[in-house]
């Protein structure tokens, strides 16, 4: 039997920041979407048993009612106690956006907003990632707006969940940008000032080899400086330690290729190693499409020779 392969993207519509949940041998994939909302309902869903044949099986979250909140981003969700819980953040464009819930009985939704808040007393949140420790305490890692220090911008924080509807409101800071390629856009005005603004996003953590690993992405989601980083620590709450590096190091943009590779969760595949699933523009920046490539750990830490274009050994369900 000939080998089996795949060729990013694997869906042909717009699908941005990809998080795919596997819950009972089958996988669910929730995006931002390009498409027009799917039924009255944001964040589009799909469904593989293989991470590289998908199928739209519609829209996810029923649309909130009140005016503020005409977009919606970032997608992630939990299984607990029986019941799934869609983390995401709802806004106006770029401003205002706050982390919401929203749960369901069902993987493939409809979802229903909880009427909560996770991050009131924050002007912007985003890219909410839940992550459930082996002991069993969940913790909720998004992004957010700092505007003190060396790099202004959208970075990254963590707090405990107490209850898959709130947070401890202990928040902690997970990361701050400390290099140039992390710059989102100069001179930008926001919160009445001027910055040179620098971005954080996407968090999403897992445990591997007795270690926490925080993949992350940095830069201006339009643009070739876009990519994905990774930190690691020995507690979810960190502290957090990044391999010294010029550019992203796990996805960086290939010129004539891809563009902005980013936005990653990470999930096992059926061949029970780890695949990066994350968005990417083509080179006319057309849509940001789904995307996965295999992720190697190694002493130094996870390695990937993504992003790739050309035909890739396909996930085989082992036995």
């Amino acid at each position: 039997m000939p080998d089996l392969t795949y060729t990013n993207p694997v869906y042909p519509e717009y699908f941005a920041d990809p998080f795919v949940l596997r819950h009972e041998g089958r996988y669910y994939a929730y995006g931002t979407g390009g498409r027009p909302i799917l039924e009255g309902r944001a964040f589009e869903v799909l469904r593989s048993d293989d991470l590289v044949t998908w199928e739209s099986v519609g829209g996810a979250l029923e649309l909130l009612a009140h005016e503020g909140a005409q977009d919606y981003w970032a997608p992630e969700v939990a299984f607990h106690d029986g019941r799934f819980f869609m983390y995401y953040s709802a806004g106006i464009g770029d401003k205002g956006h706050q982390l919401r819930v929203a749960t369901s009985d069902h993987p493939e939704g409809p979802f229903r907003d909880e009427g909560v808040v996770l991050t009131p007393d924050d002007p912007f949140t985003i890219d909410a990632s839940p992550f459930r420790d082996e002991d069993g305490q969940w913790y909720l890692y998004y992004a957010r707006d700092f505007l003190d220090g060396d790099r202004v911008g959208t970075a990254l924080a963590v707090d405990r969940l107490e209850g898959m509807t709130r947070l401890a409101g202990e928040p902690r800071t997970v990361l701050r940008a400390t290099a140039d390629w992390q710059i989102f856009r100069r001179n930008r005005e926001m919160y009445g000032a001027v910055h040179d603004w620098y971005t954080l996003e996407g968090p999403f953590v897992v445990k591997r080899h007795g270690r926490y690993w925080l993949f992350y992405s940095g830069g201006a989601w339009e643009e070739p400086n876009y990519g994905v980083s990774y930190a690691v620590a020995d507690h979810p709450l960190g502290p957090w330690r990044e391999p010294p590096s010029e550019g992203p190091t796990l996805l960086q943009s290939i010129p004539g290729r891809v563009v902005g590779p980013g936005h990653n969760s990470l999930v096992t595949g059926p061949d029970g190693e780890d695949y990066l699933v994350y968005h990417a523009w083509d080179v006319d920046k057309v849509a940001r499409r789904l995307c996965i490539d295999r992720v190697d750990w190694t002493p130094e830490g996870p390695r990937t020779d993504g992003p790739t274009w050309a035909p890739s050994p396909a996930p085989r369900r082992k036995g």
